[in-house]
């Protein structure tokens, strides 16, 4: 392939990882789509040399289950992103998905669907409403009694 030939789109489109915090941090900032089984972050990841590509990043927190159950749910998510993203997800994107509590137990079609939902809800730019603040006190000023 000469320096002048196009890369055909399904090599242009091979989803990479994130694996930065910070890459995490800023699509946590972007756009939010709920589904049942998980919660899809996407945020643009331009910079100043031109886009990075489409990026995808998984995370299931220890509300979840045990390790299996943790493992075995990003398994699932790791593949449902391998084949979604190329045809589905946002060019110079990051895509995070985090796992939500029934997302173990759904069936693999359903989350494939749902996934397809989403991606597409975040390509209209139709994400849900922000999250509300916590409340309450984060540990910083304790009552001494």
């Amino acid at each position: 392939m000469t320096k002048t030939e196009t890369l055909p789109i399904y090599l242009a489109m091979t989803p990479t990882t994130l694996t930065k915090r910070a890459d995490f941090l800023a699509a946590n900032r972007g756009l939010r789509v709920a589904r049942p089984g998980f919660v899809l972050l996407v945020r643009p990841n331009s910079g100043p040399n031109g886009g990075q590509g489409v990026r995808y990043g998984i995370t299931v927190t220890k509300k979840i289950g045990n390790a299996v159950v943790r493992n075995r749910m990003k398994r699932r998510f790791r593949e449902l992103l391998r084949a979604a993203l190329p045809q589905h997800g946002l060019p110079d994107h990051d895509h995070v998905l985090i796992g939500r509590e029934g997302g173990v137990e759904r069936d693999f079609a359903q989350l494939s669907q749902e996934l397809e939902i989403a991606l597409q809800r975040a390509s209209e730019g139709k994400g849900d409403r922000a999250r509300r603040p916590r409340q309450g006190d984060r540990g910083g000023n304790r009552r001494v009694t």
